[in-house]
């Protein structure tokens, strides 16, 4: 709606704040006399460093490139996530550096920084607020047609975007009565001479050209004074949910849901995450603690150490899951669910289900690419079949790779399925999850998964 105020205001806070930082960086060096030319060295590195994973920060959790850039309380949200990755970045590159640096200048540079994140933000919402105020941003907004759905765009409308006024509604026939919210002004054939006389900027248009062909005369008409015409087609009749839209060259096709992951730049950016991580979890974790486990299982019970399991993946494409062996050797373990109080569990195998250890060795699944860090817990193939006939949205969860953890398990929607209910709700989670993803949810589900174990689950036995 306003993407050139957008563009303008994405454009000036990336480079006021990389500059800020580059300014402040190459003030601090000035100005501290470093005795030696490695301390020196290792100043100028650590000012690059800032740099980089500040870019790298601000790019994982979209500062610069969300299109609700002036909504303040998004921005703001977005630039504290922003400032918590880099100041994470930044305190784990000086744990393993072998470069020692100044108390002082770390301070200074962390908090000077931080101070100039918080002032740029308010002096933002602040001028915001002016423009808002005197109206320098505002746009003149008519509605053609008058009936409950344009009713609630123009509702809509003045809630995600206060600099916007709506004049009021014109239909296609002559009404007599009248709404305080929304002033019916005229007939289409007034809707023109009334856009020019009182300067309107926007025109928005529910009603059907099919059924109304004269509405694109109207539209042509607007675009020639500079009025900025928008077709609002009401598919709730079809489709009672939000819709998006994609375009294959200039053919517009509506999807049912977004899904971030469909992007090409977006799965790397994910995978690249998963392999990152779950290469830290396999040398700083599993390689002591396979050999551990794998020795405590078999002093405990006659079997292998890992059980192989084939469940549901991407695309429904069944692949071999690997956990830890928690069960006794029997033959319902590709069919039947594991209860509380299973006598098949076996005695340290309660200890690993109910501490999650069991699940741990799927991160080699990850690394494999049959699985991610973060996403729906992957089902065996026979309650997939069985599911799936329940639920209609059900497969929608395999649109994306399962992951080791996932949004309804730390949500309490963990462990075995008892009523259709709950089945419900985990795949409302799952469906959530694929359709708002971003670094950011991974990272909070990764610790409050952390966070949920340590404290103990009730729904992991």
């Amino acid at each position: 709606m306003n993407s050139r105020f957008d563009n303008l205001f994405r454009i000036f806070f990336a480079f006021t704040d990389l500059g800020f930082l580059c300014v402040l960086h190459l003030v601090l060096l000035l100005n501290f006399n470093f005795l030696t030319n490695s301390a020196n060295i290792s100043h100028v590195v650590f000012f690059i460093m800032n740099n980089i994973f500040w870019l790298i920060s601000s790019y994982l959790t979209e500062v610069y490139i969300n299109d609700k850039i002036l909504n303040f309380k998004k921005f703001a949200r977005r630039t504290s996530r922003a400032f918590i990755l880099y100041l994470l970045f930044l305190l784990i590159y000086l744990y393993f550096s072998r470069f020692s640096f100044n108390a002082q200048y770390l301070v200074i540079s962390f908090g000077s920084f931080l101070a100039y994140l918080i002032v740029s933000r308010i002096l933002f919402l602040q001028i915001s607020r002016y423009i808002a105020k005197k109206k320098l941003a505002l746009n003149k907004v008519i509605i053609l047609g008058n009936n409950a759905f344009a009713k609630d765009l123009a509702v809509k409308l003045k809630k995600a975007n206060h600099s916007l006024t709506i004049l009021g509604c014109f239909s296609e026939k002559a009404r007599t009565e009248n709404d305080d919210n929304f002033t019916y002004l005229g007939t289409l054939e007034d809707s023109m001479q009334y856009a020019v006389a009182n300067q309107v900027t926007e025109i928005y248009c529910t009603l059907s050209p099919e059924v109304y062909p004269d509405i694109y005369d109207i539209a042509q008409y607007a675009e020639n004074l500079c009025m900025r015409f928008r077709f609002v087609p009401d598919l709730h009749y079809f489709v009672d949910r939000e819709v998006h839209v994609d375009y294959v060259n200039n053919i517009p096709v509506l999807s049912l849901r977004s899904e971030p992951l469909e992007d090409f730049g977006v799965k790397v950016k994910k995978r690249v995450f998963d392999i990152v991580f779950s290469s830290l979890v396999a040398l700083f974790l599993l390689s002591w603690l396979v050999p551990l486990i794998a020795l405590l299982i078999k002093l405990d019970s006659k079997g292998p150490v890992f059980f192989l399991q084939e469940r549901s993946g991407l695309n429904n494409k069944p692949f071999k899951c690997i956990k830890f062996r928690s069960l006794k050797i029997n033959d319902e373990a590709n069919s039947k669910q594991v209860t509380r109080g299973d006598k098949r569990i076996t005695k340290l195998g309660k200890f690993l289900r109910k501490s999650s250890i069991d699940e741990l060795p799927q991160f080699f699944n990850v690394l494999k690419g049959d699985m991610s860090v973060v996403g729906p817990r992957p089902h065996m193939l026979k309650h997939t079949e069985e599911y799936s006939s329940i639920i209609m949205k059900y497969m929608i969860r395999h649109y994306q790779k399962p992951g080791v953890t996932g949004y309804a398990q730390v949500n309490g929607f963990r462990g075995e399925i008892k009523t259709e209910d709950q089945l419900i709700k985990r795949i409302e989670y799952d469906v959530w999850y694929i359709e708002n993803w971003s670094i950011w949810l991974d990272l909070k589900i990764i610790i409050k998964t952390i966070i949920v174990t340590l404290k103990g689950d009730e729904n992991a036995f």
